[in-house]
């Protein structure tokens, strides 16, 4: 099958000609996609997600009860189901109970609350890796408890995070696919679309996956930088 397909393209001047022309008129709305609803879903989606993980976090390792119980609930239920189960649950399911969200913020909480999740976890780990005798030492100067974290010991933490934050942004440029079953025109479901017309779905879901490739292989030459220029301050 493999070499009568590229036999096709590569004997068939027409064929090779339309496959060429079908390239060419799908990158427009591809990147179109990408640049109005990809990069800005995952971006937001991130922020969201980040603020809420902090959040967690600092509920885990608080000394209220009723705040580890609720975080932990969260944590699991999140980490327990599938992404795409959620997305289901936040854009078809809830209207059935009277609440009916758009496509795009859908997408948004349900990636939020997935970033929130798993980023939670990293950023406890980090929380929990600085020494307590930095606890200390905050402490010794007069520091409240919440001095200490806002002062010492999150800006520590959140220069041990970032590594696996990069990676968890990374992948949730990946993952914003999911998005086109929530009806979000982002770069795949443009992508569903061209195939629906010409039915060249490996040309044109190749090429879609050459743009995710691209997109995160930018993201992953920032990441690295920001490695580098975290190394001189994390021993």
């Amino acid at each position: 099958m493999v070499k009568m397909y590229l036999n096709s393209i590569f004997t068939d001047p027409e064929r090779t000609a339309k496959l060429i022309e079908i390239a060419k008129n799908s990158l427009q709305p591809l990147l179109e996609g990408a640049i109005m609803n990809t990069i800005p879903l995952t971006i937001i989606s991130f922020i969201v997600g980040i603020i809420l993980a902090v959040l967690t976090a600092l509920a885990r390792i608080s000394s209220v009860k009723i705040f580890q119980i609720i975080a932990r609930v969260y944590v699991s239920a999140i980490r327990g189901t599938p992404l795409l189960v959620q997305l289901f649950i936040i854009f078809y399911g809830l209207p059935n109970i009277g609440i009916i969200i758009n496509p795009f913020l859908s997408a948004v909480i349900g990636f939020s609350l997935s970033v929130g999740a798993y980023a939670s976890e990293i950023i406890r780990a980090a929380i929990l890796s600085i020494p307590k005798g930095q606890w200390e030492a905050g402490y010794s100067i007069g520091m409240t408890y919440s001095q200490a974290l806002k002062r010492i010991i999150l800006p520590q933490a959140a220069k041990v995070s970032i590594p696996p934050l990069s990676n968890s942004f990374i992948s949730l440029v990946k993952d914003t696919s999911l998005a086109s079953v929530v009806l979000v025109t982002e770069m795949f479901r443009r992508a569903q679309e061209i195939t629906a017309a010409n039915y060249e779905f490996l040309l044109v879901y190749s090429e879609a996956a050459l743009i995710y490739w691209v997109i995160c292989f930018f993201l992953s030459i920032i990441q690295g930088f920001l490695e580098k220029r975290l190394d001189r301050y994390v021993s």
